[in-house]
């Protein structure tokens, strides 16, 4: 996954995710907050740049204090492709086991794709 930091990225991604709201609302207002300054200390990661098949916002890993706080470490996801999403729940360092988390979006089949890796690995979700 790519952090992008570029205010000219972050720009243009604003764009194309206001494009497809309203099911990029969870991700849009964190991308608009990185671009006017983050005073939040999130990130914004992608997949690829420019073409792009998942967002995921989330807080900065070095500002996680309490790894049991789902609500903190808080995800926000929008994805153009089922596949895209359960590659980033299977197989990326951008979501991590070892801390509880949250997943905040809007389309349809996040539960399921939630579920199915969930159980594949034996973890509780809840």
């Amino acid at each position: 996954m790519l952090i992008l930091r570029c205010p000219a990225q972050l720009q243009l991604l604003e764009e194309t995710l206001r494009k497809s709201l309203p099911t990029t609302l969870p991700v849009l207002g964190t991308v608009m907050t990185v671009a006017r300054g983050n005073p939040a200390s999130h990130e914004v990661l992608v997949d690829s740049w420019p073409q792009f098949s998942i967002v995921l916002t989330r807080l900065r890993p070095e500002d996680h204090r309490d790894p049991r706080d789902y609500y903190t470490n808080q995800l926000s996801v929008f994805y153009r492709d089922k596949g895209a999403l359960q590659a980033l729940l299977e197989g990326t360092e951008a979501v991590t086991r070892e801390r509880a988390f949250q997943i905040l979006g809007m389309q349809d089949g996040l539960d399921e794709a939630v579920q199915e890796v969930a159980s594949a690995r034996g973890l509780k979700v809840e």
